[in-house]
């Protein structure tokens, strides 16, 4: 695989690992995206009191006063009004401002876990999704490099935006970082443009990025990410694979990291 300078220039030839091999599993790889996505739900439940502050009382005994029996009405939980009059319906789900039916509970776990080898596999897979360029092109229009884009170690010293950008245009990303800028909510109001979304278009990897975390994360569509914290779901968001960049010392410790890596709660996208 060749390795690339920061000007887009051939500088030499390096052999990829064996990770860089792996079968592409979308199942498997969703799955561990969707495990991951579930530590950042957010929990919530019900009121104990929601529906039930109000005087309606059911009255089941036959002989009682209000039961409500011969009068035609149904035998529910109703208020109690002035002069032993009964008033609506309450309390019951079925009723008008009744509390709801099998509500939400905030002590139920909506964490979902998955055991290490197989988000081990999952973190594999995406890996080896970054080397079929015919799956990339199909699913980001990318036509450009051999894949995955293998850099020298001096990208990890980049600290301003614009020089990374330059780099990237250089390795023939930029039309596809054209495509990443155009946010996907038209709308002109200012509170959409405040959750405007933008698409995914590549992810650099590294083995400290420190320093690069802060030029990449102005760019909409990049990710920076180092080799301690890889996740599946900035590897292959969506279940496809996107475009990788990765320091040369990265590719050397990438299995050592992958073996390594353990399923955590991940907190932050």
């Amino acid at each position: 695989m060749d390795v690339y300078s920061i000007d887009g220039k051939v500088s030499k030839s390096i052999e990829l690992p064996k990770v860089f091999s792996e079968s592409f599993r979308k199942e498997l790889i969703l799955r561990a995206i969707l495990a991951e996505q579930s530590f950042r739900y957010q929990p919530k439940g019900r009121n104990l009191m929601a529906g039930l502050r109000t005087t309606a009382t059911y009255v089941g005994n036959y002989k009682s006063y209000r039961t409500g029996r011969h009068m035609g009405i149904a035998i529910r939980p109703r208020e109690k009004l002035g002069g032993g009059a009964m008033g609506y319906v309450r309390r019951i789900p079925s009723s008008v401002k009744g509390r709801r039916a099998h509500a939400q509970k905030i002590e139920k776990r909506l964490e979902e876990m998955m055991n290490t080898k197989e988000y081990i596999l999952a973190l594999k897979s995406a890996i080896g999704g970054f080397s079929n360029k015919e799956m990339i092109k199909k699913a980001r229009g990318f036509e450009g490099k051999s894949l995955p884009i293998v850099v020298d170690d001096k990208i990890e010293s980049v600290t301003k935006t614009k020089d990374l950008i330059n780099i990237l245009n250089a390795l023939g990303i930029g039309t596809d970082l054209e495509k990443s800028h155009k946010p996907k909510s038209k709308s002109s109001l200012r509170s959409k443009e405040r959750r405007r979304k933008f698409r995914n278009s590549a992810v650099i990897i590294t083995k400290n990025a420190d320093k690069i975390e802060k030029a990449g994360r102005n760019i909409p569509g990049v990710d920076v990410c180092s080799l301690e914290n890889l996740t599946v779901e900035k590897l292959a968001p969506g279940g496809s694979p996107r475009i990788s960049i990765w320091s040369e010392d990265a590719v050397k410790g990438v299995e050592d990291a992958v073996s390594k890596a353990r399923f955590r709660k991940v907190v932050s996208g």
